[in-house]
């Protein structure tokens, strides 16, 4: 199976998501060296910073790919225009895991999504109101279009349950690891 995953919040350092992300991803490929792991990022930095994902990089059923675009423009095709599938940048993936701030649409690929925290949801008035509206497109998207939606904890799946109205079933909790 060939596994597609956004990275891009890595990039970020030392954040919550940064943080969940790089050690779910780095589980994922410690436990599993059947499967193939494609890390797409996409960063206004250039290079992407290696020592922040801190997982066995030089695995040989991991391939790093960045985007030639930055986030913003990805923000324009994906959240709004909602167009340029995923397997156009990543080659052909069986899924596609999305997280923090875009949604782009995929061909064939199964989608899921990590949700976080409804922040700019339940409190919009203090929250930077680009995010809040970059939030409220890839989370409509994502409501139509993911097979899965993974929050992190019971607070975060209740909320995407009753703020965004995602069907119970198709939400389920990974709790952050040590």
């Amino acid at each position: 199976m060939r596994v597609g995953i956004d990275i891009s919040q890595v990039a970020y350092g030392n954040t919550g998501v940064a943080n969940y992300l790089s050690s779910l991803i780095r589980e994922m490929i410690r436990q599993d060296a059947k499967n193939e792991y494609i890390l797409f990022f996409s960063s206004l930095r250039g290079k992407f910073p290696i020592s922040n994902f801190q997982f066995p990089i030089n695995s040989t059923n991991v391939r790093i790919v960045k985007s030639p675009l930055p986030p913003t423009v990805l923000d324009l095709l994906w959240n709004k225009l909602h167009v340029f599938p995923i397997e156009w940048f990543v080659g052909d993936v069986d899924v596609f895991i999305t997280s923090d701030w875009t949604e782009p649409p995929a061909k064939k690929a199964k989608k899921a999504t990590i949700i976080y925290d409804l922040i700019v949801f339940k409190h919009p008035e203090e929250s930077d109101q680009k995010i809040v509206s970059v939030q409220k497109r890839k989370l409509a998207w994502v409501k139509k279009e993911s097979d899965i939606v993974f929050c992190i904890s019971e607070s975060s799946r209740n909320d995407a349950i009753e703020i965004l109205g995602f069907d119970p079933k198709k939400v389920k909790v990974i709790y952050p690891g040590l």
